[in-house]
């Protein structure tokens, strides 16, 4: 990842990489009890090297220069506080959908008015920026902590607003109805400047992830096999399963008939804080004999190049975790999705998209690690139903694939929304002082 960050920047003069003093971690057994407390406690531990690069290394020596302001990510809110210090704006830059924005922003209130974290036996609530009463079920699991996750999620929504405005990677056709709960209340204006995604380009093989050899092989394949025929599985960078669940998708697989590219990555046994690995001893976990049965209509893989193979005219659906960026490039290229959030924010977002928006097919919304095995009979019956190809969802979807497309053009929605955060920018910068 390092190398691929610094390619981007070799590329573009204007970008410049500050390397931070050292700053030692907090410990590794707050990670295990809440990881939002331990990322907001060691960006927390930076926000004084933050400053003295900001005075030292970003203004000049010689003389002031308008400093536009901060941006910081959804989980470096401690940042905004230093745009306080030097007297600049901050932007927020919010990479989930602008429904999960809502949710940040009702978790203060509720906090407030009850002082306590979500309990899994509550129904359901009513949150303004979705269409539906939210079952519990669906929420993220930080809201249960009572290590310091939930609170700190609870802060990161009073600190958003806060902030001059808040970037959204989501674009108004698709998010109207969460888009418009944000004008009746006391929140920051919100640009919405997606989808920002990285379209299919020529793959970069020098950063990791997936050789060229590997990377050629799965286009092969695909290329090899009719239009709208394969149904594409890929859980993330950070999703795996365990030997049982990998079984039931290999049946579930194989009992629907269809053609499938499998994205299948294991669990780390060595490390519980390590990404998940390309699986080595395939015939170990799957059942008996699946690989030969199936050698003439699937592919098993370990990490693919996502983007190619949404974009691919083979491909015809998407069982994903339904991570953001993940359900934005599906929508982009017109791919629907059978939804298995696993972890963070992606059971509510397979949530919005199934109930509130029409634009997935339900396999689960509310499975998390650990949970029940989702049987063979549930993955065919999802897969069967994501794969036709004159379903009301493909209809949907294919429709907002159009949208995504004009919201980034000129005159588009996304286009509006920042020329209307470039003003903003513009208007509000000012002279810093060293």
């Amino acid at each position: 990842m390092d190398a691929y960050i610094h390619s981007l920047v070799a590329s573009e003069s204007r970008i410049k990489l500050i390397h931070l003093p050292h700053v030692d971690p907090p410990p590794q057994e707050l990670y295990l009890r809440s990881v939002e407390k331990y990322i907001a406690d060691l960006i927390e531990s930076h926000k004084t090297h933050v400053k003295e690069a900001i005075i030292n290394q970003v203004l000049p020596n010689s003389s002031s220069i308008p400093l536009a302001g901060l941006v910081v990510d959804m989980f470096c809110t401690a940042m905004i506080d230093v745009a306080h210090e030097l007297g600049v704006p901050s932007y927020v830059f919010f990479t989930s959908g602008a429904a999960f924005l809502g949710f940040m922003f009702y978790l203060p209130k509720r906090y407030d008015q009850l002082g306590t974290e979500f309990r899994e036996s509550d129904h359901e609530s009513d949150i303004p920026s979705y269409v539906n009463p939210v079952p519990t079920s669906v929420l993220p699991s930080f809201v249960f902590n009572k290590e310091g996750g939930h609170v700190c999620m609870v802060n990161h929504g009073r600190k958003f607003k806060e902030a001059k405005g808040i970037i959204v990677n989501t674009f108004l056709e698709l998010e109207s109805h969460a888009i418009s709960s944000f004008l009746d209340h006391d929140i920051p204006p919100v640009y919405t400047l997606g989808p920002l995604i990285k379209l299919k380009s020529q793959t970069d093989f020098s950063f990791g992830g997936i050789n060229q050899a590997q990377h050629e092989k799965i286009m092969k394949w695909l290329d090899d096999q009719p239009q709208s025929s394969v149904v594409f599985l890929c859980f993330g960078s950070m999703g795996s399963f365990g030997a049982s669940q990998l079984k039931e998708i290999a049946l579930g697989l194989e009992q629907s008939g269809h053609r499938f590219l499998w994205s299948i990555r294991c669990a780390s046994s060595d490390d519980k804080f390590a990404a998940p690995n390309d699986c080595m001893n395939l015939e170990n976990v799957l059942p008996q004999g699946f690989l030969e049965r199936t050698s003439e209509i699937g592919m098993l893989c370990g990490w693919a190049p996502q983007v190619e193979v949404l974009a691919h005219k083979a491909t015809a659906a998407f069982v994903s975790h339904c991570g953001w960026n993940s359900t934005l490039e599906s929508l982009w290229y017109g791919v629907p999705i059978a939804t298995w959030p696993i972890y963070a924010e992606q059971q509510i977002n397979a949530f919005e998209m199934v109930r509130d928006l029409g634009l997935a097919v339900e396999l689960r919304l509310d499975y998390r690690v650990g949970g029940e095995v989702v049987m063979a009979e549930e993955i065919k019956k999802a897969v069967e139903y994501v794969m036709q190809g004159d379903s009301e969802v493909r209809k949907r979807v294919k429709e907002i694939s159009e949208k995504s497309r004009k919201a980034v053009m000129n005159g588009g929605s996304s286009s509006a929304s920042l020329g209307r955060l470039i003003e903003d920018i513009s208007r509000n910068m000012v002279l810093v002082e060293k």
